[in-house]
């Protein structure tokens, strides 16, 4: 499955773009630059991109913002820069349907890595997976990468539909977060809050009520369980 693809860097600092755009074109990648958030929503608007790296601190229309407009029509996967000890914008880049980030300083050979390996599971049919999974009004196509609830897709960031996917075809077992960062997001370390985000933001979309979930049970001392209706 290809890990290249058209990729929008979208950072204030031109050094950065820089360097990232060179890294990002040895792997193989097509690279347009945005200086700042307008920029790239008028580019996204234009040609939506593969992939965009955003970084969070940008001027006039900010990072978290672009991550925001974005996501109300587009799935695009989003990769943000965030700078060491961001925690909160971070979180809250997750929170708005970013699927991965990589903290500043960082080396633009891990970004370009990170870059593949979220291109790569975007276009990929889990192999774990059988084709469809359905658990009452909810069904999983793997093939399609398409979830469907009570007649109506969702919509799924690819880390989303990833989780979900992996939750319901291991329906009844508990997995910890830190496994689910090594399954799902095929990370050997990371920000374990990553998981818990991207659990309540798939509680906001397939639970009746998110505060109450029925299907997504939190494993007290574990981690995550997927129930069956």
């Amino acid at each position: 499955m290809s890990e290249q693809g058209h990729v929008l860097v979208v950072d204030d600092d031109e050094t950065v773009r820089d360097v990232v755009r060179r890294y990002l074109e040895l792997a193989g990648h097509d690279v347009t630059l945005a200086g700042d958030g307008e920029q790239a929503l008028g580019l996204v608007a234009g040609s939506e991109p593969d992939l965009i790296v955003l970084d969070l601190m940008l001027p006039g229309i900010d990072g978290l913002e672009v991550c925001r407009r974005i996501r109300q029509h587009s799935a695009v996967p989003i990769v943000m820069l965030t700078a060491l000890g961001e925690e909160e914008n971070r979180i809250a880049g997750l929170q708005l349907g970013a699927d991965d980030y990589v903290t500043k300083p960082f080396s633009p050979k891990e970004l370009a890595l990170r870059v593949g390996s979220v291109l790569r599971r975007a276009r990929a049919v889990p192999t774990q997976s059988r084709q469809v999974v359905t658990d009452d009004d909810l069904t999983v196509e793997a093939g399609a990468r398409k979830a469907v609830l009570r007649g109506t897709e969702l919509s799924l960031t690819t880390r989303e539909f990833d989780l979900l996917l992996f939750l319901m075809t291991n329906a009844g077992k508990a997995f910890s977060r830190v496994e689910l960062l090594a399954k799902v997001w095929g990370w050997d370390f990371g920000d374990q809050s990553t998981v818990t985000v991207h659990v309540r933001r798939l509680r906001e979309k397939i639970e009746a009520n998110p505060a109450k979930p029925l299907r997504i049970a939190t494993v007290w001392g574990v981690g995550y369980r997927y129930d069956r209706a």
